[in-house]
């Protein structure tokens, strides 16, 4: 082992991890004071796990780079750092199924269990993510289990692109219906572009990943060509494609944090109208939890062209309207700005 560069294969930079640990740590802390801010730890509490692993990894980055010959402490960092871009993932899923809970009459799927879905396929991720960075970062000098954290690492992020498009897709279809049905407020507008935006920025990271893992599914000096090497020896690869992106979608969600724009009580719906709100009974499933559980997307319904759900937003005669409301900006999650609880019933409602 070199005493230099110790387990990195270049002189690994001392000031980047400790720069990008300040400013995580920042996003961090206003990320924890709007969710305290708006209560709305719910819906954003793996944007909050997801920071505090990767301010972990690049602390435990720094430490590392002043002890390249520490392996256990290498492996710790990697592992974190690789471990929290699909947990701000899942983040992205939550806020998707409460925009889905808020314009119900578009979402063909219900909307918890679509989270759980993709919840579900994030901790498949999440699992061949910590294991392949472990393997990677043990296997130096054993081919056979370098290679096989590589294989892992490039199967986790390939199967991380699969679901970041599907979520744009239905990003997408939602966009396209409320645009066409007249219901687009300023609020929907804002969480739409920002779930674009923030899936964007996933998908980029993960094609820089599956792109190093395809081109190092070898350790160092053992048949590596000369893109291998140049991946495995340029550490400013690292900054620019992971570590940037992910320091942007977390900013990102803190300017637009999503507590702004979208209800806390996932029974309060956007009306036809596009402004009003009213207060419905929520997401009412027919099935049993085994039911659901076994087809959580009600593939079912689908291909019998009977939904398990009851469609109670077109009896909006039924359901109080509220006072205040996310489409006009009068409406807020922030204890005290708003009388809460208040609503005012339509002539015959019940």
């Amino acid at each position: 082992m070199d005493p230099v560069t110790g387990i990195y294969e270049y002189k690994a930079s001392h000031v980047l991890p400790i720069v990008f640990a300040c400013v995580l740590s920042l996003s961090l802390a206003t990320h924890i004071y709007q969710n305290f801010r708006y209560r709305f730890w719910r819906i954003t509490f793996w944007m909050f796990w997801g920071s505090l692993l990767y301010t972990i990894g690049w602390i435990l980055r720094a430490l590392s780079s002043y002890s390249p010959e520490h392996v256990n402490l290498y492996i710790a960092a990697t592992v974190f750092v690789y471990a929290a871009p699909p947990v701000f993932s899942a983040s992205a899923y939550n806020i998707l199924g409460r925009i889905m809970h808020y314009i119900p009459m578009f979402a063909w799927l219900n909307p918890n269990r679509t989270v759980f879905f993709f919840v579900y396929i994030g901790a498949v991720v999440e699992g061949l993510t910590a294991a392949g960075g472990a393997r990677i970062a043990t296997g130096a000098t054993e081919l056979d289990k370098y290679r096989s954290g590589a294989t892992l690492i490039t199967v986790s992020v390939i199967l991380q692109c699969i679901v970041e498009i599907g979520l744009v897709s239905i990003i997408a279809t939602l966009h396209r219906k409320c645009a066409r049905a007249g219901m687009l407020p300023r609020n929907l507008r804002f969480l739409f572009y920002t779930l674009y935006g923030t899936s964007t920025i996933v998908l980029f990271r993960c094609i820089y990943r599956a792109v190093e893992a395809l081109y190092t599914l070898d350790p160092p000096g053992v048949a590596c060509s000369s893109t291998c090497t140049y991946f495995q020896r340029q550490e400013w690869l690292l900054y620019a494609f992971d570590a940037a992106p992910m320091v942007l979608f977390t900013f990102w969600i803190n300017m637009l944090h999503p507590g702004r724009y979208l209800p806390r009580d996932k029974t309060r719906y956007l009306d036809f109208d596009g402004v009003t709100e009213r207060m419905g009974p929520g997401w009412l499933d027919s099935r049993t939890k085994l039911e659901t559980f076994i087809d959580p997307l009600d593939l079912s319904g689908l291909l019998n062209k009977k939904k398990h759900h009851a469609k109670y937003w077109e009896e909006g005669a039924r359901w109080p309207v509220c006072e205040d409301a996310f489409t006009t900006g009068t409406a807020s999650n922030v204890r005290g700005r708003v009388r809460e609880g208040v609503q005012i019933k339509p002539e015959g409602a019940v």
